[in-house]
């Protein structure tokens, strides 16, 4: 169990705590479209700018949904700045990750060109480093930031599992404000809601309601690429505490949360807009599309009336 000691380093003149973002509402962890092996930069900005119009809070690029490992950092780049022009303002986290401390602490600093509103970072994958380890991980590369840091808990990609006692010593950096929560505890959960320093995103679709019937700030989600309203309404009358019409409204998305995760993310969901005409079905190896059975079960839901819009 790690010391609950304090930040590495304190805010200073040269390099100042940024301003706390509000880390709340619906943000949609976005595709990459992929055309030809290549990105598909149009269907990017076009995707960005029909989810923008529906009442999203902000977007991530480059996370896990967005194949962010099968893209080089270059295209990693290029991926940054269509969503950040196709975003008019919305505000854009970015996706860092890695395990060689130094190449991610030099990405940190090459986005501080860039106007994103926090990176959201990951543990060290593969590696599994201790608790002193991890807190050593995230105030290095926070104390090299020049916006907030949200802490990516997916413990099932990174192979790390984050502590809420390491959490909770984060959560005293002025730099460290958030989390995406697939830490996969309900305690943990509670507890850092609880404590109240981190704004709590849930990153389990189907954990939402129950994120934010418990307080929590809002959700990084995949799913809501689709049927993108809902999920916006949902959110608002779960602040509003009308639990009666947000379980309505949450029956109704269960089913298709259930499938676009029935098979790894984003295939599933990439079959979808693809039908849409959003984007075309593909993947960068060896990630692979949507089964035969799948897709029949896609087109099932398609019929049964939900749509994008």
């Amino acid at each position: 169990m790690p010391t609950l000691t304090t930040p590495s380093a304190a805010p200073t003149a040269a390099h100042p705590a940024p301003t706390r973002m509000p880390f709340s509402g619906l943000w949609i962890a976005l595709v990459t479209p992929f055309k030809d092996g290549a990105v598909d930069h149009p269907a990017l900005a076009a995707l960005t700018a029909r989810l923008r119009a529906q009442g999203v809070a902000g977007f991530v690029a480059c996370g896990s949904t967005g194949e962010a490992a099968a893209l080089d950092k270059a295209e990693q780049l290029q991926v940054l700045e269509t969503v950040l022009q196709a975003a008019q303002g919305l505000p854009v986290v970015m996706g860092v990750s890695g395990y060689h401390q130094g190449q991610v602490l030099q990405q940190v600093q090459a986005l501080a060109r860039y106007p994103v509103a926090g990176l959201l970072v990951s543990a060290p994958h593969y590696i599994r480093p201790s608790q002193e380890g991890l807190l050593h991980w995230f105030r290095t590369l926070a104390d090299a930031s020049a916006v907030p840091l949200l802490i990516y808990d997916i413990p099932y990609r990174t192979g790390a599992t984050i502590t809420t006692e390491t959490l909770l010593a984060l959560a005293a950096h002025p730099r460290i404000q958030a989390i995406k929560d697939c830490g996969g505890s309900p305690a943990k959960t509670q507890a850092l809601i609880s404590d109240g320093r981190l704004q709590v995103l849930t990153g389990e679709d189907a954990q939402i309601f129950h994120t934010l019937a418990l307080g929590g700030a809002g959700a990084i989600s995949a799913s809501a690429h689709w049927q993108t309203p809902r999920f916006v309404e949902l959110m608002a009358l779960l602040r509003a505490g009308d639990l009666g019409e947000a379980r309505r409204v949450w029956r109704a998305l269960l089913p298709w949360i259930e499938v676009c995760f029935a098979e790894p993310n984003p295939a599933p969901l990439k079959t979808v807009l693809a039908h849409a005409g959003e984007m075309c079905n593909e993947l960068r190896a060896p990630m692979m599309g949507a089964s035969e059975a799948l897709n029949l079960r896609l087109q099932a839901q398609a019929c049964a009336g939900l749509s994008p819009r």
